[in-house]
């Protein structure tokens, strides 16, 4: 995979556990996957879409509820147990389990899911770019480190040579046989050469301070870093990095392009997600429930006995009246919490239908808008690819330049110092002033600068080229 191809393979020998010594290239890039604030953050991304898929899987299964209440009712309302009108207060006590599940639904939840899955691939993705693009960061704020100190190595060159040649000068003056103006320039020129110096080793610092930003490293934390030769660092030849085939392998395998890719594919599949919204679904329910009233009451005995209800005279004789049956007499009491719970058990089932008729264009118009971001993400995927291609050509242009600056310095270096060296033969022999044994010291400390910021500019474009192609970039 990309996201491990493009671990810089280790600038140099060392390895040295953190914390300790001098970090090398591999240690600050795997420091910085780790710790970088904006790699992070899309790890935190890549966090949020996984349980954006978790949800949307875990929204297949039957939804389910529980509530329960409890209270004290007055007036006249309805008895919840016995559903008869009363006016007494009571205090009441209910349970409910609700259940439900789609049956059909036009593929919407199935399709939810493949959007969801497809935008955790983008967004893992858009992880690994971020660690490529901190990778490179973390490699250019490297090499410039090693410029600043190949710098100020410079600098300290230039003040070593100025040093001899102002004590050869004094030493000329001292005896008499130069003038004391050829020791002034000289003077002037060391301390003009101090100047750079301080200059660079700034320059130098600030590197560092830079590195540690990307390494999310606090600003007062003792921190170096290896500074091997530029000389090392491998370079492949222009004629393997042309800008076609570049362009060919990063379409293949840059993050951003297959993000751009899995982003299109995640909106057409939103599309059906919309359009399935816009018809009818299919669901079953269930509901189990139960209820208690402390006012309840059953019947706990009942007793039966028969009284005359009158009497009649027949002739002389009274008889008493008896009913046909006996009379019944029952005795109340409080029904049980748990007996009447299961008393007033209740169940249902059934089978309902959802269709949406009016609801002010809603559905229509989000089904509309998924195919404008179909359309939108499609468009994003277009120029990406046009301004990588850009860049490529640009990067390639860019790398062919700066080897040709690259290998110009050299040759004005070459000259440059055997025209310096020429110049202190003849100022030792006194044959060349000291103004034109400064102005070719001069010539030569540019042609050395402009050398070393054309070979690192050279090297840094180079590696840029390939960084492009997605297979890894190598210091």
């Amino acid at each position: 995979m990309i996201r491990y191809a493009v671990l810089f393979v280790s600038l140099f020998i060392s390895s040295i556990s953190f914390g300790q010594g001098k970090w090398d290239l591999r240690k600050c890039v795997e420091y910085a996957w780790t710790n970088n604030i904006t790699v992070r953050q899309a790890d935190l991304q890549k966090r949020f879409a996984k349980l954006e898929v978790d949800q949307s899987k875990m929204a297949q299964y039957p939804g389910a509820n529980f509530s329960s209440n409890l209270g004290y009712s007055a007036g006249r309302n309805q008895d919840p147990t016995s559903f008869g009108l009363t006016t007494i207060g009571y205090l009441f006590n209910s349970y409910t389990l609700q259940a439900s599940v789609d049956l059909f639904s036009w593929f919407t939840k199935k399709n939810t899911i493949a959007a969801k899955e497809l935008d955790l691939k983008a967004t893992e993705l858009g992880f690994e770019k971020a660690k490529d693009d901190i990778a490179l960061n973390v490699a250019v704020a490297y090499l410039q480190i090693l410029l600043a100190r190949e710098q100020v190595a410079l600098a300290k060159a230039q003040i070593a040579d100025t040093r001899s040649q102002l004590e050869s000068t004094r030493k000329q003056v001292d005896a008499g046989k130069l003038p004391e103006l050829n020791a002034a320039n000289l003077e002037s020129v060391l301390a003009s050469d101090s100047s750079t110096l301080i200059t660079a080793e700034v320059s130098a610092q600030q590197a560092l301070l830079q590195m540690k930003a990307l390494l999310n490293l606090d600003a007062a934390t003792p921190f170096d870093v290896e500074t091997p030769p530029v000389d090392l660092i491998p370079v492949e030849k222009i004629a393997d990095l042309l800008p076609d085939a570049v362009y060919a392998l990063a379409m293949a395998n840059m993050p951003q392009q297959k993000v751009d890719e899995l982003n299109v594919k995640s909106a057409l599949k939103s599309v059906e997600v919309a359009r399935g919204n816009m018809y009818p679904t299919v669901s079953l329910f269930g509901s189990l429930g139960s209820t208690f009233n402390n006012k309840a009451q059953e019947i706990k005995s009942k007793t039966q006995y028969t009284v005359p209800i009158g009497s009649v005279t027949v002739g002389a004789s009274t008889y008493q009246v008896y009913p046909l049956s006996p009379f019944t007499s029952y005795t109340l009491g409080k029904i049980g919490y748990f007996d009447q719970l299961n008393q007033n058990f209740r169940q249902s089932i059934g089978l309902g239908i959802s269709v949406p008729i009016l609801n002010g264009g809603v559905l229509k118009t989000a089904w509309q808008r998924s195919k404008l971001v179909v359309k939108q993400r499609e468009l994003i995927r277009e120029q990406n690819s046009f301004t990588l291609k850009q860049d490529i050509y640009k990067a390639y242009n860019d790398a062919v330049s700066a080897m040709q600056k690259f290998n110009a310095n050299k040759k004005t270096v070459e000259a440059s110092q055997k025209a310096y060296d020429f110049a202190v033969k003849r100022y030792e022999l006194g044959l060349l002033s000291s103004y034109d044994l400064v102005t070719s010291q001069t010539t030569l400390t540019r042609a050395k600068s402009q050398l070393l910021y054309s070979q690192y500019d050279y090297v840094f474009k180079m590696k840029l080229l390939e960084f492009y192609r997605g297979q890894g970039l190598k210091l």
